[in-house]
């Protein structure tokens, strides 16, 4: 009954994780996108960064409280989630910086961080913020 029961439990990690993931893709192509546009516009690299990361930010907040961890807003998880981004904010920053420091192309720097940013955020909201 037991493994049964812990069988159950990793396939709902597993969806949850999915699910996670889709809400991370959603984000990123908004934040990615905009980033790109702005770039395309003349922006500076670390200001199209921020205004992308902030619109990123509004669409993975929203999915994953209402999809992922299905909890209305609250202002102790808003609080929580709002420490995950900059945590997560500061780590894109940072690569970003690095690529265009280094390679002279932010974007490298910015997909780079995705992966960084989506199981830091996963952890830290299933562990921490939804908990």
């Amino acid at each position: 009954m037991r493994a049964a029961a812990a069988r159950i439990g990793q396939l709902f990690l597993r969806r949850q994780f999915l699910v996670f993931v889709a809400g991370g893709l959603l984000s990123a192509l908004v934040d990615i996108g905009l980033m790109q546009l702005l770039l395309g516009a003349g922006a500076a690299p670390l200001a199209a960064a921020s205004a992308g990361f902030a619109a990123g930010l509004a669409v993975n907040y929203a999915f994953h409280a209402r999809v992922t961890f299905a909890q209305l807003s609250r202002r102790d998880s808003l609080l929580r989630y709002l420490c995950v981004v900059a945590i997560n904010y500061g780590l894109t920053l940072l690569m970003v910086a690095l690529a265009q420091a280094w390679l002279a192309y932010p974007l490298a720097g910015k997909l780079a961080s995705l992966p960084v940013v989506a199981a830091n955020g996963f952890l830290l909201s299933k562990f921490w913020v939804f908990k």
